[in-house]
């Protein structure tokens, strides 16, 4: 080794030694004949001093150092004077007085400080990845990646979990997103999909009687981007078979409460809570809600049955819905803030926000002249108002009143400083719709994958309700984010078959694009489920940074570009040629 030490681990029990110390030049303070310079590695800072009086070469190299120069130095672990203690660093006792200096690489000014807190272009920092991943915040968040991945590996392999990579050249297969494509040279028109998940291999190695695998695994996806999406990405992903939902819960809920304790010292609180997605939506108007504050939807589209005020009897008369949110004490909350967000609602497909405000014993202004005074009291007496409390309302479809309204309570939460950054609320959201209804496909989808169970009970309803049946999935989320999803799959190949046809998916097209897994199903496929962590988001989280990026060594600008190595990139007509392609140009 260069070193005999790291730049992160001389304290006072080293006093007298003599060591080697290699890594960066931080800061050069030159004071009056005698120069200091702080060392950097990935382990920390040490304090190094050149004296002419101890070795004047070594003073004379060290007046050209300048910052990001690559040194070896060596010298004796000293105590440094009372006055330049520095209780902030592990390192801020002590102080190495070189005898010898050896410059190892030089380096020119770098774009920018390599210090946090410096105000650099997002695009300069992904250009120079290599200078901005040497700051330390970034660079101590890339090694608690690490680390969490680290405590996922021994857990999961106590737990007799078996870690099988599966294939990055795989078929094209639908899962919601596009595919990107990989032409083939030796089967000249045919392509390879990179996988958006390893979902019909882990089934497959569950028929394969593997029983517990996980995955560290890549995974791709060709789709718009935005602060948390990356085209690649990388899940914990994991399977089990003989298991029900409440086996994958226990795991997965053992599995956080070990990474939060392990990397945060985190108590979480265990067992997690469930709700049902039905209530989630209805009262947070999101299937991922943050709970870190008390600010709950309340629908009172039974309170205008009949009502004078046409705007809401229409709706009510169209069997739709009418929720409102609480604004507590809302003197402050003004008219301008209310129009704003009644703007902001639209992009929900709402038309806008109704409000009145609590005065005494009845309602006054917005909405308040067109409602009774019974209608007035009930909503006192059911959203338990007092002196003035606002209330806002929208009236709309199911899907827009509680969606529009699910942003409104994230825009209050944000704009009252209702979030308690320091604290972790989980949450397990169950009974997810099976299908969804697609207006421009005129058919009924998936809401996860075509491979999630339905509720058993729910079985008869696929011919007459598709809309009302449940399916066997499961979401994790913490602070309104979704961390982990799955659900039980299909092991019957009945089932699977009567699943693609209520997708109308025929059986010639599930043959093509799912044939292996259909043959796969009539050997024996044992009961099995799982579930996959987002685990670039996870460390987002237990980071506290703003963006996925910022736990993603190399990651791309959010229109899918890698400003570091000009990735995608043109390639030349041999290339090209070789493997059957056409450039339109």
């Amino acid at each position: 080794m260069l070193r005999t030490h790291t730049c992160g681990e001389l304290e006072e029990t080293s006093l007298q030694k003599k060591v080697t110390l290699c890594g960066w030049v931080n800061t050069r303070r030159d004071h009056g004949g005698v120069i200091f310079i702080d060392l950097r590695d990935q382990y920390g800072l040490t304090q190094i001093v050149f004296n002419p009086a101890q070795n004047e070469s070594a003073f004379e190299i060290a007046k050209t150092l300048r910052n990001e120069f690559v040194v070896q130095v060596t010298g004796i672990v000293e105590k440094r004077p009372a006055n330049m203690v520095n209780p902030d660093l592990k390192t801020g006792m002590i102080e190495v007085n070189i005898s010898e200096l050896s410059i190892l690489n030089n380096s020119e000014t770098p774009p920018f400080e390599i210090k946090d807190k410096v105000e650099v272009n997002e695009e300069t920092r992904l250009k120079y990845r290599y200078l901005d991943l040497r700051r330390s915040k970034l660079h101590n968040d890339i090694r608690k990646r690490a680390k969490i991945i680290s405590i996922v590996r021994n857990y999961l392999e106590k737990k007799q979990f078996c870690e099988i990579e599966t294939p990055v050249l795989m078929k094209s297969t639908p899962e919601g997103a596009r595919d990107f494509l990989v032409p083939s040279r030796n089967f000249p028109g045919r392509f390879y999909a990179l996988p958006q998940s390893p979902q019909t291999y882990k089934q497959l190695l569950m028929i394969s009687g593997f029983d517990r695998y996980y995955q560290i695994v890549k995974c791709f996806r060709d789709e718009d981007l935005r602060r948390d999406r990356q085209p690649e990405f990388t899940q914990i992903d994991i399977e089990m078979s003989f298991i029900t939902e409440d086996d994958i819960i226990e795991l997965a809920g053992g599995l956080v409460k070990d990474v939060f304790k392990k990397i945060l010292n985190i108590d979480i609180l265990y067992p997690i809570r469930k709700l049902k997605y039905k209530e989630a939506f209805e009262i947070y108007g999101s299937d991922k809600p943050d709970l870190r504050y008390d600010l709950k939807i309340t629908t009172v589209t039974d309170i205008f049955k009949g009502s004078g005020f046409k705007v809401f009897n229409d709706v009510v008369n169209s069997n739709n819905y009418i929720g409102c949110l609480v604004v507590k004490a809302g003197q402050n909350f003004t008219r301008k803030m209310i129009d704003n967000l009644s703007e902001k609602v639209k992009l929900y497909g709402a038309k806008g926000l109704a409000y009145c405000k609590k005065s005494g014993d009845k309602l006054e202004t917005g909405i308040s002249k067109f409602l009774t005074m019974d209608e007035q009291k009930k909503l006192i007496h059911r959203l338990k108002l007092d002196e003035n409390d606002i209330v806002l309302f929208v009236a709309d479809t199911y899907d827009i009143t509680y969606t529009a309204l699910g942003f409104v309570r994230t825009q209050l939460a944000e704009q009252f400083g209702l979030i308690d950054s320091d604290r972790f609320e989980f949450l397990w959201v169950m009974d997810f719709p099976l299908l969804e209804y697609n207006p421009e496909e005129a058919r009924y989808v998936s809401r996860h994958h075509p491979f999630t169970s339905p509720k058993l009970s729910d079985m008869d309803k696929l011919d007459t309700a598709p809309e009302d049946v449940l399916a066997r999935a499961y979401d994790l989320v913490l602070n309104g984010n979704e961390i982990a999803g799955g659900s039980i799959r299909i092991h019957q190949k009945e089932i699977q078959q009567k699943i693609f046809s209520a997708l109308k998916i025929d059986e010639a097209e599930a043959q093509e694009k799912f044939g292996f897994l259909l043959d796969g199903l009539k050997y024996g496929a044992p009961p099995h489920g799982g579930i996959a962590f987002g685990l670039d988001r996870l460390a987002m989280i237990l980071t506290k940074s703003e963006s996925i990026r910022d736990v993603i060594a190399f990651p791309k600008t959010s229109s899918g570009l890698s400003l570091m190595d000009n990735a995608p990139s043109a390639v030349d007509e041999q290339q090209l040629k070789e493997l059957h392609i056409k450039i339109r140009r």
